[in-house]
Formats: C-alpha cells, structure tokens, sequence
C-alpha cells in the first residue's frame, strides 16, 4: 500500500498516476511493494528529522527509512518540497520532474541502490532517468 501524506501546502494532483508508477517502479526491479509512505513536507520538518534521526546539521531533498524485507519494499520517503522548489530552480529543470526523481531516487534506495560513491551516483541517475520515462508512459 502506497500512501501520500502532507506537512506542507502541497499536495499530489492526481494520487492514482503517482501511485501506479511507483508500483510499476517497484515491480520494474522484481519486488513488491509493503508499506510505502511518502511524505511530502518543508525544509525545516526535514532539516529536524536531519538532526535527530541522522545527526546532520543540514538541508537536504529527501531522507528515506528503510522497513524493506528481502524484495517486499516498505518505507517512510519525506520529501521537502522547499528544496525540490530550490533545485528546480537551481538545475533549470520543472518542478515536476524534478520531483519526479527525488520520489524515484527514494524507492531506488530502498531496493537497494546507492549514491554514496562516485559509480554508484552514476547507476542511480541513469535508474532514475529510466524510471521518470516510466512515469510519462500511459499505464
């Protein structure tokens, strides 16, 4: 089960294409989807969370906690939509897409893929472009 929640003056505008695609994300890579929550919020919901969970002193896109069991992938993906705002802006890109790759970039972490060293960020932005196709595909 896919849910969306807000903390922010954001919302989704149609849950069912969202919901599908990650589904067909999730199904793309062979597992399963448990419990999957997103969390759409600002910067300083994030940033606390950043600091408590993570003890990091900084802003950052999106933080993920992984419930995964084996292929059946179940977390918490919070998102701040401040920052997607900021990247948009930053990386000349639309608000959508940009969104589009960190909620894509959140369930890849979950089933399993990094972007801690420098070959890893470059197999996460080529999963994340092939999933942001996925989601301009009619389901």
């Amino acid at each position: 089960m896919i849910n969306f929640q807000y903390e922010t003056n954001f919302e989704l505008e149609d849950t069912n294409k969202y919901t599908n695609w990650i589904i067909e994300i999730v199904k793309s890579e062979k597992a399963i989807i448990g419990d999957l929550g997103y969390i759409f919020c600002s910067d300083n919901y994030l940033y606390e969370l950043n600091q408590k969970y993570l003890n990091h002193n900084s802003f950052t896109d999106i933080i993920t906690f992984d419930y995964s069991a084996k292929k059946v992938i179940s977390g918490e993906v919070y998102i701040s939509i401040d920052r997607i705002r900021e990247n948009a802006l930053k990386f000349n890109e639309e608000f959508k897409n940009e969104l589009l790759r960190v909620m894509a970039h959140g369930v890849l972490h979950l089933l399993g893929y990094k972007d801690k060293s420098k070959l890893d960020k470059k197999e996460m932005r080529i999963k994340e472009d092939e999933k942001i196709n996925m989601f301009h595909v009619e389901q």
